[in-house]
């Protein structure tokens, strides 16, 4: 008799099923700001999965909610990490455990905050004119596929003390270097105007990495100016990216010269497949920023090696192509898209620097 491979769905995709919302597929997202919703009962709000082919691999996930005008969310817990990046709006969020020792910080468009892991929290709009809308990066995946028991990671009792004590300014964005571009802290008022640090071994820019909320997940963001454009790297899968400001485009591609091209704005999210090259580009009349929220915790790494390549040649065991060897066409093709925008390239000082020469 012939054997048939039965498969399985995970608890994760029963669960995300079950909540009946729409499910963003694919590779990118155009706008996060204006993908459609719809109503969630757990949430209490309107709000779709974001579940992208990168975070699939990754055992992450993310999800885009709305607060109406002078609305609230219901409050809400889980065992698995929630990081938070606000689209836009204004608001404010309770968190506890006891209900007489609770923390409430407010927040606004380009804020980030880690929800802890188990504590009661409460989303609400601080403005009774428009909606707020974040968007929320998780491990759900992961920890409802660990346990597949989903009364046990929306229905338990325990207290993650050491990561949330409801100590007073635990959310008020005070922090502490652990390296020149390493912060570690709980909020972060604004990530389109936290001062980064140099970063040319990625080319030109600069970039701010982040533990937060003492988690797993953390996050980094990174800049470059009018007219450049990144080296290209790979790495695990599961890193969320979200543009904050900029137009531009990025390559991906697994084989030499089979690139795809992804076009992104302010508002633009897309995951990069596990181990996939990719490379980012700046076409616009102001400096690119983007956010990632990923795996790769110092404090607390999982699933990405201790040791960072991503900045090292691949030529030397790295995961990082210089200028030098990229495929010519890469710089032909920017050139085209700066042209195109008006844009005057300023690749060439670059290139010097890393020795390559240009005709």
């Amino acid at each position: 008799m012939a054997m048939v491979e039965t498969r399985y769905k995970g608890a994760y995709q029963h669960w995300i099923e079950e909540q009946g919302l729409p499910i963003l597929g694919g590779f990118h997202v155009g706008n996060l700001n204006t993908v459609p919703l719809a109503p969630w009962e757990r949430l209490g709000g309107n709000a779709t999965f974001v579940r992208l082919a990168g975070a699939e691999e990754g055992n992450t996930d993310g999800y885009v909610a709305e607060i109406p005008p002078g609305g609230k969310l219901k409050p809400q817990r889980h065992l698995y990490e929630e990081v938070v990046y606000v689209l836009s709006g204004r608001g404010v969020t309770t968190v506890w455990y006891d209900d007489d020792r609770k923390q409430t910080f407010e927040w606004h468009e380009r804020s980030l905050f880690a929800v802890p892991p188990n504590a009661w929290y409460q989303h609400f709009n601080a403005s009774g004119d428009e909606p707020a809308r974040y968007y929320a990066v998780t491990d759900a995946p992961l920890v409802l596929d660990l346990f597949h028991n989903a009364d046990f990671v929306f229905n338990n009792d325990f207290r993650f003390s050491d990561r949330f004590a409801a100590d007073d300014g635990h959310f008020n964005g005070a922090g502490q270097f652990i390296s020149e571009n390493h912060w570690e802290t709980n909020f972060v008022a604004d990530m389109g105007a936290f001062e980064l640090a140099d970063n040319s071994r990625r080319g030109g820019g600069a970039t701010m990495c982040f533990e937060v909320g003492d988690g797993t997940l953390c996050a980094h963001i990174s800049d470059f100016p009018v007219g450049t454009y990144k080296k290209a790297h790979r790495h695990g899968a599961g890193a969320n990216v979200i543009i904050i400001s900029g137009t531009g485009y990025s390559l991906y591609w697994r084989k030499p010269g089979e690139f795809e091209r992804v076009d992104w704005q302010s508002g633009s999210t897309f995951v990069p497949e596990d181990m996939m090259f990719h490379q980012h580009f700046n076409v616009g009349a102001d400096r690119a920023r983007y956010l990632a929220i990923r795996w790769g915790s110092k404090k607390h790494n999982l699933f990405r090696p201790t040791e960072n390549r991503q900045s090292v040649d691949v030529n030397e065991g790295g995961d990082q192509i210089e200028y030098r060897d990229e495929d010519p066409k890469i710089y032909q093709w920017y050139l085209e898209a700066c042209a195109k925008h008006g844009v005057t390239p300023d690749m060439e000082r670059l290139f010097k620097r890393d020795g390559r020469l240009v005709a």
